[in-house]
């Protein structure tokens, strides 16, 4: 096969998703990426808000930053540095326990590097499906994929049953792809069936997540009696970590930014009551009202925001690995490879990790034909 003339559809505009795409895309590929979110980034999404008084706000509402111990990854994170994508986060970081009330664990400056995109997260991800030879659809929805034997490729269809093309290879970035979680969504059955893919279903079929809730908050004054701009919280019920958004480089100062995040065991209670169906407004108001009151009661001197608002992650953050060693999924009969940070490690360099393995299975897989 020529990979000139070869075609692969990407599923899912996250880091692992983008990154697969434009590696693929410079071994000659081409990529069409299919993402139902009206833009990049998954759980690196920048949020943009608007507050009363019209103000508009950022938030960096999913992952706050990420690290690199990896040779390949921090070799694409020099790349993206030099292309003004990253750059690096120099702050002082620590936790903060409830019981005493004081801040503790702190990490030195520069201890284990931290980057974030520029001016957010979104980014990377923005500027890895603007490559060339990458086509990328937003606001689009896969409903089926369908392998079909005699043609040796894939068909995928949106969720009313129109036609998105034919792909000789399939790239699954996106966990409802073949989760029951997609069905909970949409009340239809995951797009792609394990029956088609019995060798690595079992490996798919149940990949545990971990919920939570993001709070996000606007200040018109910094909040000077905290130290440290990202911190965990210990021996709270409610919250598990804050970091300030506002401080990254890149960013307005206009106002104070923060972003913090519940724990898993307060969404997983909300949820059990509420279900997954979309929170309704007064929810998340209540939601973010507790949240910010848990804030409070660390005896830290915090102002009333003059914006407060929750964000419901659902499924976002994976609680298991289900395929460490070879950082991917891959069926190589039929060219279908799934990636994401549940196959690697649940953080930004797992995600990226895993797509740059599938992408490299995929080059090797089509050079060969």
């Amino acid at each position: 096969m020529n990979p000139i003339a070869t075609k692969v559809a990407v599923i899912g505009a996250g880091i692992s998703g983008a990154v697969c795409a434009s590696n693929l895309a410079k071994n000659g590929i081409s990529v069409t990426i299919f993402e139902s979110a009206r833009g990049p980034g998954g759980r690196m999404s920048r949020r943009r808000e608007t507050s009363e008084d019209e103000r508009e706000l950022y938030f960096d509402h999913g992952a706050p930053y990420f690290t690199s111990t990896n040779n390949d990854v921090e070799e694409m994170i020099r790349g993206w540095e030099a292309r003004g994508l990253v750059a690096e986060w120099k702050q002082n970081f620590g936790s903060f326990d409830f019981n005493t009330k004081k801040f503790v664990n702190f990490e030195k400056e520069g201890l284990s590097k931290k980057y974030v995109g520029i001016p957010g997260m979104n980014s990377i991800c923005r500027a890895l499906c603007q490559e060339p030879g990458i086509e990328s659809k937003f606001g689009v929805m896969v409903g089926r994929l369908e392998w079909l034997e005699n043609e040796d490729s894939w068909s995928l269809k949106d969720v009313n049953g129109q036609d998105l093309g034919m792909f000789n290879g399939v790239v699954a970035s996106d966990k409802s792809t073949f989760s029951q979680r997609f069905t909970q969504v949409t009340g239809k059955p995951p797009p792609l069936d394990l029956n088609v893919i019995p060798e690595i279903s079992d490996k798919i079929k149940d990949v545990p997540v971990k919920p939570c809730f993001a709070l996000m908050l606007a200040f018109h004054n910094p909040l000077s009696s905290i130290p440290l701009k990202g911190f965990s919280f210990e021996n709270s019920e409610l919250l598990s970590w804050a970091t300030c958004d506002s401080c990254k480089p890149g960013r307005s100062t206009s106002s104070e930014r923060w972003v913090l995040r519940s724990t898993e065991k307060y969404a997983e209670g909300i949820i059990g009551k509420a279900g997954l169906e979309k929170p309704s407004n007064a929810a998340l108001a209540e939601i973010a009202e507790q949240l910010f009151q848990e804030f409070q009661r660390t005896g830290l001197d915090v102002s009333l925001p003059f914006f407060k608002k929750a964000h419901r992650w659902g499924s976002a953050f994976p609680a298991t690995s289900i395929a460490r060693d070879e950082k991917c999924i891959w069926d190589r009969r039929k060219k279908l490879a799934i990636c994401g940070d549940f196959c690697v490690s649940p953080n930004v360099e797992g995600a990226i990790s895993s797509g740059l393995a599938a992408a490299s299975l995929f080059s090797e897989s089509f050079s060969c034909l």
